[in-house]
């Protein structure tokens, strides 16, 4: 078991390498994604191999986990605030377009990965919705409920204050073709050596 998590680490330690040298290489402008169906076939012979790749994989982009539905066949992950320029160590901003618009305005993606058993092997496929902040939606804390007023008389009501629900002030913007192509295309590399 120790062999395959050492080559797991040291697989992903790579693609990290190979990673920024693709942005590098996308913000000057010479290369681009490259195209991976999704979902993609993956053969192997054991489920839990499949699996735990796939969780490897959204840990090496950072994405933490929020559940795993085995019988569902799903991973989802939790938010994540889209990396700027200053931060070449993250990967979620794929290209350079994506790294500026995300300096220039809060963006934030989340991944679903679901793998399905199919003759030989795995479908695995790969869904990232990405959100944008919307401020106007953003409300300024004022003195709600949980304020005493002076014209009723004190009430002695014990159970817990909540305040009114307050939109989440997040537009999506669809899906990022380009993280679940790279998200993919890693995923596929770690899982064929």
């Amino acid at each position: 078991m120790p062999n395959r998590t050492s080559s797991t680490l040291a697989a992903v330690a790579c693609l990290k390498v190979s990673m920024l040298a693709v942005f590098l290489l996308s913000a000057v402008g010479c290369l681009s994604v490259p195209q991976v169906s999704n979902p993609v076939f993956v053969r192997a012979n054991n489920p839990e191999d499949v699996w735990e790749h796939a969780v490897d994989v959204l840990h090496a982009y950072q994405f933490p986990i929020e559940r795993e539905n085995r019988l569902d066949g799903q991973i989802e992950s939790q938010y994540k605030v889209g990396s700027g320029v200053m931060e070449p160590w993250q990967f979620d901003s794929v290209t350079a377009e994506d790294k500026l618009e995300s300096s220039l305005q809060s963006i934030r993606r989340k991944a679903v990965v679901s793998v399905s058993p199919v003759e030989g092997g795995y479908l695995v496929g790969i869904e990232v919705m990405k959100e944008i902040e919307e401020p106007q939606r953003l409300i300024v804390n004022s003195p709600g409920y949980a304020t005493f007023r002076e014209n009723t008389p004190l009430q002695r009501d014990l159970d817990i204050v909540v305040g009114p629900g307050t939109p989440e002030g997040w537009l999506p913007l669809g899906r990022d073709d380009n993280l679940e192509r790279s998200i993919l295309g890693t995923l596929t590399h770690t899982i064929s050596r």
